[in-house]
């Protein structure tokens, strides 16, 4: 999994890597119709206020852009947003939008060609938006390796990437560096591609595979447990598009990470290339988007229950009937919903707090929180095979 940093072969290989990359970025792909399958640019439903700020966004821009899903959280006004990869800049200048001009939006990518686009139409975007000056940065690194750009500690308040993690040859190094510059109760929210089993090496040497975004596709289980060993206790899934023939249905079960959120409805990510499907053996991959939160010594390993509930407020602009946290919480305005202990932190801890009320105190508070067991619903159960037959009730001793 690579969850410590590169050395020797490893880094040479790394560096190979990188090479390739730029070349594919750089000098192969010209406009996201150059792209051999849809793994980088899956279509996804965009909310109107997205559509709208990419309505503005320079065509240029928009016509280099390569990504896997909607990386634009929510509640990002006068934000410090930080974009892993940010290739030509649209995402940047979206989010540039939705932070407003007391924000800022800093892109991070290694590839020359795509940060001359970007940085080329800076003031264009500033004067188009009706700022007094640009509140975006662009600058020239590896997302491995955020603090040789000269990116502080607990300097953003959220990280985002699209389609990005997946080509870096270190992504426990990425995930380590996104916490890092993250402050506390901030999020790394991000799409990606994931397969369903672990990818050979023979394909992940495959350099159009690899610049594909296929090749370098992490084992969604995998994923979770480097977002855990970096510090991002409860990983939550957003949404999900598997591949396969259109209208086929996702596995479904307990947080499984290919169920779609409420309402959304799964796309293919199809290769349409005969060559590479056959080289690709039955893989299946899925383009995903995570959020993670950063609530050092808040998140358990597991959601428990401390019989507390939220209600939610429906003050989130262009949300106002519901709130999806995740593809397990669809948050209907003015009901009362119970929540496990991480989630509640997730909100009352985060800059979500002041779209809810509480029910319940914080967990971990002493002597403020019973805790009931296991929160229902979430994938684990009591196991001991007498607990269902006891029933949900019982005497204290």
């Amino acid at each position: 999994l690579g969850l410590g940093p590169l050395r020797g072969g490893q880094a040479a290989a790394a560096g190979g890597v990188r090479d390739e990359v730029k070349e594919y970025y750089g000098k192969v792909l010209q406009k996201s119709a150059d792209l051999q399958t849809n793994a980088c640019c899956t279509a996804v439903e965009l909310p109107q206020e997205v559509k709208a700020a990419i309505g503005k966004v320079h065509p240029e821009v928009v016509s280099k852009y390569f990504g896997c899903g909607l990386c634009v959280p929510e509640a990002l006004s006068g934000l410090s947003v930080l974009d892993l990869g940010c290739g030509s800049g649209r995402d940047c200048y979206v989010l540039a939008q939705l932070v407003g001009e007391s924000g800022s939006v800093v892109g991070v990518d290694m590839t020359d060609e795509q940060l001359s686009t970007a940085r080329q139409h800076v003031a264009w975007h500033a004067d188009a938006f009706g700022y007094a000056r640009p509140n975006t940065d662009f600058k020239q690194g590896y997302i491995e390796d955020l603090k040789g750009i000269g990116l502080g500690d607990e300097t953003f308040d959220v990280v985002v990437s699209n389609c990005v993690v997946n080509l870096s040859p270190d992504k426990a190094a990425v995930l380590r560096e996104a916490f890092r510059v993250l402050k506390a109760g901030g999020e790394m929210y991000f799409s990606d591609v994931y397969a369903d089993r672990r990818v050979p090496p023979h394909l992940r040497d495959d350099p159009l595979l690899y610049g594909e975004c296929l090749g370098g596709a992490l084992y969604w289980n995998d994923f979770l447990a480097l977002a855990k060993a970096a510090g991002f206790a409860d990983p939550r899934l957003v949404e999900a598009t598997p591949d396969g023939p259109p209208g086929s249905a996702p596995a479904s079960s307990p947080r499984d990470p290919t169920s779609p959120p409420h309402g959304r409805q799964d796309a293919p990510i199809t290769v349409a290339n005969p060559a590479l499907e056959e080289k690709l053996c039955g893989i299946r991959f899925y383009s995903a988007t995570y959020r993670l939160f950063k609530l050092p010594g808040r998140l358990e390993a597991d959601c428990e229950d401390y019989g507390q509930a939220v209600v939610y407020k429906g003050t989130l602009p262009g949300r106002a009937a519901a709130f999806d946290l995740d593809s397990h919480h669809h948050i209907e305005a003015g009901k009362v919903f119970p929540v496990c202990g991480n989630t509640y932190h997730m909100l009352a801890s985060t800059r979500f707090r002041q779209h809810f009320e509480y029910v319940g105190a914080h967990p971990h508070e002493a002597g403020k929180s019973a805790h009931f067991g296991i929160f229902d619903g979430c994938g684990k159960s009591l196991p001991f095979a007498s607990a269902s037959a006891a029933g949900a009730g019982g005497q204290c001793c």
